[in-house]
């Protein structure tokens, strides 16, 4: 259960003996089009949700950070100087990794961790958890804009952004790309943030959901996922083995017009590996392209061939999502598609106002019929990125 500003202050304060410096906040993302692509350094277009991470956070007199949460009363710390040999020795494990990870990661970019002040931090979310909404990120960019703050390292958003991949990579164990953390950090009112992840340029894309009368409906299966386990890694071996298979650096610098000679080099399920981010890459571009020309209107098509290619190419999806896109789509959805790593999470359809209520109705018959357990069902809302929302002085 998400507290309240004021009471996360007043849960901060008991815990620390003093109120906080501030509170910042991150949000979740959906991605709308473009999965798999990133790690691939190819194209994405995730936009920030209307559901937080709030990290309140605070000076302390010594060189420790220490982090707690509002969903766990343990709290973990070490020694600023430390957390390098911390993470070598396995020792950063469980939800703090991510925290924990992200001042890791600002020493990795060039802060003086033996000189910063200690912190302490309190961690709330209204972010699913496994739910591919990427309630990881939230964190992270949550903590890492606070730092930044506090530390006064001038770093910007889209250095952070790699602030949190880093720690995600490197501390988590995940082998994730840039867009979580961009989404988060970049993201805008209505808009999507269209993300080139071999540049790392980014541009604000407007959605035009209000204007078209569209909601973003979030069909939750309640099957977690977990990055860190195998079929991630798996296929992210898979796209490797791919690109240099074609002689390319990355999957990127494969086209669709290369899929014939891909069919030769590589076998079967190599080649549906390959076809799904070629195809997938290009789907973004069309998205964005159609998004500018025409509207939200116009993209219901590549939403269920983004989730075919998903389903049937790279294999990450489950029969929960596929039977929660399905009626959504059999029941007014515009378009829809599973979203995030795949292997249990969420779906998102895109559907008129008047007909959300008639959708999730369909979807939570269809799992009750199905004998799945019931689904959760929300919508989402194109929202600021990652601020902070208590506190204004800068300390070193």
């Amino acid at each position: 259960m998400s507290t309240t500003e004021h009471d996360l202050i007043t849960n901060f304060t008991e815990l620390t003996g003093h109120a906080p410096e501030g509170i910042w906040s991150a949000p979740g993302r959906v991605n709308l089009i473009g999965e798999h692509t990133d790690y691939n350094e190819g194209f994405v277009l995730p936009f920030a949700i209307d559901r937080r991470t709030r990290a309140a956070v605070g000076l302390r007199a010594d060189g420790t950070i220490r982090v707690t949460s509002t969903f766990d009363d343990t709290s973990v710390q070490f020694e600023l100087a430390a957390l390098d040999a911390a993470r070598a020795a396995g020792e950063i494990t469980g939800w703090s990794a991510y925290p924990l990870g992200v001042a890791w990661a600002l020493g990795q970019h060039g802060a003086d961790l033996s000189r910063v002040s200690g912190v302490d931090i309190l961690i709330d979310s209204t972010v699913p958890v496994g739910a591919g909404l990427s309630s990881s990120a939230a964190i992270e960019s949550s903590v890492a804009l606070a730092l930044n703050d506090l530390w006064s390292l001038g770093f910007t958003r889209e250095k952070l952004a790699k602030v949190g991949q880093l720690a995600e990579n490197e501390v988590v164990g995940a082998p994730t790309g840039i867009m979580d953390q961009s989404a988060s950090l970049l993201g805008a009112t209505d808009s999507a943030v269209f993300l080139d992840c071999r540049s790392l340029d980014a541009e604000v894309v407007p959605l035009g959901l209000a204007k078209a009368e569209l909601s973003i409906l979030v069909m939750d299966t309640r099957v977690s996922h977990s990055h860190a386990t195998g079929g991630y890694s798996e296929r992210r071996a898979a796209c490797e083995a791919g690109a240099a298979a074609m002689g390319a650096s990355s999957l990127r610098d494969v086209n669709v017009t290369d899929l014939d000679r891909a069919k030769e080099l590589l076998d079967d399920v190599s080649y549906r590996r390959v076809r799904h981010v070629v195809t997938e890459n290009q789907r973004v571009l069309d998205t964005v392209r159609a998004l500018n020309d025409e509207g939200p209107l116009a993209i219901g098509a590549l939403l269920d061939a983004s989730h075919v290619s998903m389903r049937d190419d790279f294999e990450i999806s489950i029969p929960e999502l596929d039977l929660a896109v399905e009626t959504a789509r059999d029941n007014g959805a515009i378009g829809a598609r599973m979203t995030g790593g795949g292997f249990g999470g969420a779906a998102i359809a895109l559907v008129p106002h008047a007909l959300v209520t008639t959708v999730e109705t369909a979807v939570h018959a269809a799992f009750a019929a199905a004998g799945f357990t019931a689904p959760v069902t929300f919508t989402v809302t194109p929202s600021r990125g990652a601020e902070r929302t208590s506190g204004t002085a800068t300390k070193k």
